[in-house]
C-alpha cells in the first residue's frame, strides 16, 4: 500500500473519532494532516483553530497564512511539506489541549503520520507540539533553535506562527531556526 493510501485509511478510521473529550466539546470535524506524503520536512502544531475546524485543513487561518510565507521564504511550497497538529479536534475557545485530550491523537494518529511520512526533519511549532514530541518538562524558550533527535528524525522546536503574530520581534529568531532547517535538508 502506498503512503498516501495508508494516510487516507488512517483518516477514514478516525474521521468520526469519539475517543477523547475533545470529540464531544464542539468540534465541527476531525482535522488531519495534509501535504506531501514523501515530504522531507514536516511541521507539527498544537491543534486546529476555528478556521481549520470549519474547513477541515490544518494551518489555514492567519497563523497558517504566516506559516505559508515562512515555507515560501525557505524556498519551498506547502505542497512540498507535510503539515499536521498534535490534536486533530479544536479545543474549546482555542485553549491548549489537556494531556488526556492529546494522548489519543498523539499515539494513534500523529505517531502513524510521522512513521509513514518518514521526514528528515520535523519543525515543532510552539510549546505544545514540542512537549508532545520531546517531553512535558521542555521549555520552548530554552530549547528553540536547537536540533534534537527522535527515532532518527531531527526535531527543531521553534515558536508558533500565532505567537509571531502577537510578538513580531520573535520573527528573526524563527527565521534563524528555519535557515538551520534549510541547511540540514538533504
Amino acid at each position: 500500500m502506498k503512503k498516501q493510501e495508508e494516510l487516507n485509511l488512517i483518516k477514514k478510521n478516525y474521521e468520526k473519532c469519539q475517543k477523547c473529550p475533545l470529540a464531544k466539546l464542539g468540534r465541527t470535524q476531525v482535522v488531519f494532516g495534509k501535504g506531501n506524503s514523501n515530504a522531507k520536512l514536516m511541521f507539527i502544531g498544537e491543534g486546529p483553530g476555528r478556521d481549520e475546524d470549519l474547513q477541515g485543513s490544518p494551518f489555514i487561518g492567519r497563523a497558517g497564512q504566516l506559516l505559508t510565507k515562512m515555507i515560501e521564504a525557505m524556498g519551498l511550497k506547502r505542497e512540498d511539506v507535510y503539515i499536521s497538529n498534535v490534536v486533530k479536534c479544536r479545543p474549546p475557545n482555542n485553549r491548549t489541549p489537556l494531556p488526556d485530550e492529546s494522548i489519543i491523537c498523539k499515539k494513534e494518529i500523529l505517531a502513524k503520520e510521522i512513521a509513514l511520512i518518514g521526514p528528515q526533519i520535523i519543525c515543532c511549532l510552539g510549546s505544545s507540539a514540542t512537549k508532545a514530541l520531546l517531553g512535558d518538562e521542555i521549555k520552548i524558550t530554552q530549547i528553540r533553535g536547537q536540533f534534537f533527535e527522535l527515532n532518527g528524525i531531527k526535531i527543531m522546536p521553534t515558536f508558533h506562527p500565532a505567537y509571531l503574530l502577537r510578538n513580531p520581534n520573535a520573527k528573526r529568531p524563527v527565521w534563524q531556526d528555519l535557515q538551520k532547517i534549510i541547511a540540514n535538508l538533504k
